[in-house]
This record gives structure tokens, C-alpha cells and sequence, in this order.
């Protein structure tokens, strides 16, 4: 990354509010704990072949309706395949909420960098929203989406960056799924102690503000705060293509492509924060107008 049948619909929202699962930050920390164990996991290593192996194990446990999305970028380095992963929850609206983020790490050639906020944290929180979301009646499609190919081969520009999200964002305006989606909510570095969550301006307005009220209401103020950055993310892709979209995203994080960047700066209270967040923010978008 770089500085939008009435009765059943009701009903199935009564159901998930009453049955919905809690988030486990700890849970949470643990399956980022895992991904980072593979070691540094960018774009096309074999690192990130078994990271993927495990996302999709684990998500098969969860019981959605898993498929992926393989492509080939083109990159300063030569082609170099790629894989997204998406997990959906089937909903009966025909609307969709998608909550995404990247699981690769940064190329940086004769270094050791796991990424374990910046590729780390977005890993683990997905997989237990995943969890959290499991066999629960939905009133929208869910679709929890792990992006490759977020970092840049080399220095980021607008060409040598988020591959996996420009990829799916063009297949599903493609196939018309985009349509169908009121939301997409991207996280990234969203694991860091001292959690300091600002507005991404670019964002859409009415996502911030639910997202912020979700976070108020919720009695996380602290971390979820007013000052905004604008940051370039897995979410401008869909912002292109008129998908109401926004990045939930700690920047100021000191260790950011550092060797440092280890689990010892992460917390299970800041995961646990934002999926809780997430979970909010998810029922009040199955509650809310269609798009």
C-alpha cells in the first residue's frame, strides 16, 4: 500500500444477530502466528504456494463455497503467477458485502522479511472472521477474499502494485458481481499494539461513517480516531469501478518494511478490536438498503 422478500430478510437478520459467533483476537493472532511461519511469502515463492494451502485449508473447515482466482501478472520482473482466494457465505438477497486483504509480503532480495503486520495481521484476522461467519444464516453474500500480489516488485507505482485486487476487481465487473456489492471493506496492518485506525479520505464517505459509528458504538474510539491519511490499498481498485469501498488501515506502524516487522509487535486485543468491528459493520450492511 501507499502515504458503497422484506419479511424473510428480517427474519434472517434476527436469526444472525441472535446465533452470531464471537471474534477471537487470540484465535486470530494464532493463525497469524501461523502464516508467518512459512517465512517471507511474496508474490510466486514457495513460501506463498503453502500459505495458500493452508488459507484454503483452513477455510474448508468453515464451510463456504471456496474458489480462487489464478492469473499471471505481468510485472517489472517478468510474469509472475498469482492467486486470489475467496471464501463466500451464501446470502439470499442477491446483494454481496466483501471484506478483503492481502496475504503476500514484500520482495526484498538477501533479507528475511515476514511481514508479520504487513501481510501477518490481514491473514489472520480474515481466517477467523471466516470462523466468526461460519454456519450462520445470511441475509447478503459474504465473501471474505485473500489478495496476492499486493506489494510491488520493486518501488511501488501505479503499474507495480495490487495485482491480485486490480485482477478480481476487473473479473467481477466482468461477470456483474460488482453490482451486486453494497460494500467492500479491506484491512492491512491492523495487528500493531498501539492500534491508531484513521479515515482513508479516498474511501467512501457513507462506509467511514458506518464503520466509525460501528467502532464508536462498540467503545473503540481510542483506536478508530478522526485524523485522515490517504493511503493507496487493495481498495482503489473497486473504487474504479464504482464499488463502494474503504481501507481500514494502522500506517503508523515503525517497523513498515522493516526486518522487525515480527509477531512480538502484535497484539490479540488490536485483532480482536478490529474483527469485532468487522462483525458490526457486517450486520448493519445486511440491515441497510440495498445499493
Amino acid at each position: 500500500m501507499r502515504f458503497s422478500k422484506l419479511f424473510t430478510i428480517h427474519a434472517l437478520i434476527a436469526i444472525a444477530g441472535a446465533s452470531a459467533a464471537s471474534f477471537s483476537g487470540a484465535s486470530a493472532f494464532e493463525f497469524s502466528r501461523q502464516s508467518v511461519a512459512f517465512g517471507p511469502r511474496p508474490s510466486g515463492s514457495e513460501a506463498n504456494r503453502k500459505l495458500q494451502a493452508y488459507i484454503a485449508a483452513e477455510l474448508q473447515k468453515d464451510g463456504c463455497e471456496l474458489s480462487d482466482d489464478s492469473f499471471t501478472a505481468r510485472t517489472p520482473k517478468g510474469p509472475i503467477a498469482m492467486k486470489n482466494i475467496l471464501c463466500k457465505f451464501a446470502g439470499k438477497s442477491g446483494k454481496a458485502i466483501a471484506i478483503t486483504g492481502h496475504f503476500d509480503t514484500k520482495l526484498f532480495p538477501g533479507r528475511h522479511f515476514v511481514g508479520a503486520n504487513d501481510g501477518g495481521s490481514s491473514t489472520g484476522l480474515l481466517l477467523e472472521l471466516a470462523h466468526a461467519l461460519a454456519h450462520q444464516p445470511r441475509v447478503d453474500d459474504v465473501y471474505i477474499v485473500f489478495f496476492d500480489g499486493e506489494e510491488a516488485t520493486g518501488e511501488w507505482t501505479d503499474s507495480d502494485s495490487v495485482y491480485g485486487s486490480k485482477h478480481l476487481a476487473m473479473r467481477w465487473r466482468q461477470d456483474g458481481t460488482a453490482r451486486k456489492i453494497k460494500a467492500l471493506i479491506n484491512v492491512d496492518m491492523i495487528g500493531d499494539k498501539n492500534l491508531n485506525i484513521k479515515p482513508e479520505p479516498t474511501s467512501s464517505a457513507s462506509l467511514i461513517r458506518l464503520v466509525w459509528g460501528a467502532a464508536a458504538d462498540l467503545g473503540y474510539s481510542r483506536s478508530f480516531i478522526d485524523d485522515s491519511l490517504p493511503i493507496e490499498d487493495d481498495h482503489l481498485p473497486f473504487l474504479k469501478i464504482g464499488v463502494p469501498s474503504i481501507d481500514i488501515i494502522d500506517f503508523d506502524y515503525a517497523p513498515w518494511h522493516e526486518d522487525d516487522d515480527t509477531m512480538d509487535k502484535l497484539s490479540a486485543k488490536s485483532l480482536e478490536i478490529v474483527g469485532a468491528v468487522m462483525l458490526e459493520s457486517i450486520k448493519r450492511l445486511e440491515q441497510s438498503p440495498s445499493k
